[in-house]
């Protein structure tokens, strides 16, 4: 701040120009101490003395944004308290939100429920969002190295798929793995491991879901994904690749979840890849075996 103008109290303190008479000559100016408290309160303030001045233009700037930056990160947690999220009146009763955008992450809170055999997650909503949720999670399960071992295979198709269709699923697929091809193919040994001190990977990683059906207790979702797959290690001779998919899923709600019915794949949509250099084969490994995965939701 100006002192000598952004205040209204510009000029020299020490004198009048207004004044009859003019300036006194110099070595000739009288001075008059006044009595504590007897100032006058419109006079200009003396030299020497200390005035309270007008707070900095600048300084309630700064203290505006303050607390406006303040109040903004307090709405913004606000979204990390259950009870709010909850009762967003920007979701309707069916799940889907009035607001959503498909750039954004949108809807409801993961689910806390999990299979006791395998941890994929269970106990999803009987709503569009809830339907997405699980074919989500679901397409990470099927996608995942635990397909590539008959009993973890078990597991997962029987936690995912319905009842009636998880024994004919499996015929399928126990008849697929047991020509070794697939999991020769793979880099894998009969039992679906990989050479000693290698890494297998397949990791499904969910980019975003589509309803295509929903209502009368049964839904087609869409999901768009990139995958992870290869083994990773020196002198792999099928080393980590990245590949594109959309599963689309038949889910039918069975007590009180929803289920897989049927379930399709296809390639793409595929980004076109960056000029950016592949990792080693140790950071590969590392990578997967440090960075854990997500329950799926919107």
């Amino acid at each position: 701040m100006s002192l000598g103008g952004d205040d209204g109290y510009g000029g020299d303190y020490g004198q009048d120009p207004n004044r009859t008479g003019g300036v006194p000559p110099r070595g000739h100016l009288t001075r008059t101490r006044l009595p504590e408290g007897d100032d006058d309160p419109f006079a200009p303030p003396r030299r020497g003395t200390t005035r309270p001045g007008k707070p900095s233009r600048n300084l309630v700037t700064v203290v505006g944004v303050v607390v406006l930056l303040i109040a903004a990160i307090a709405f913004a947690n606000r979204g990390g308290d259950k009870t709010s999220s909850d009762s967003d009146t920007n979701h309707d009763p069916s799940g889907t939100s009035a607001k959503s955008q498909t750039t954004a992450p949108t809807g409801q809170r993961p689910v806390e429920g999990k299979d006791a055999a395998t941890g994929i997650a269970s106990g999803f909503a009987k709503t569009e969002q809830g339907a997405q949720s699980a074919a989500a999670n679901y397409a990470v399960a099927l996608g995942s190295s635990g397909m590539f071992k008959a009993t973890s295979r078990r597991q997962i198709v029987n936690a995912v798929y319905a009842p009636d269709a998880a024994s004919t699923r499996l015929k399928r697929l126990d008849k697929a793995f047991s020509g070794n091809k697939i999991l020769s193919n793979a880099g894998l040994d009969s039992n679906g491991n990989p050479p000693d001190g290698m890494t297998f990977v397949s990791r499904t990683n969910p980019v975003g879901t589509k309803v295509e059906k929903f209502g009368g207790g049964t839904a087609r979702i869409a999901v768009w994904q990139s995958q992870l797959f290869g083994v990773a290690g020196e002198g792999s001779t099928n080393p980590v690749s990245e590949s594109w998919h959309t599963d689309t899923f038949e889910l039918q709600w069975i007590k009180g979840d929803w289920k897989v019915t049927k379930y399709t794949q296809k390639d793409g949509p595929a980004p076109v890849g960056r000029d950016q250099a592949a990792s080693s084969a140790e950071d590969m490994a590392n990578a997967v075996t440090g960075f854990g995965g997500f329950t799926y939701a919107r």
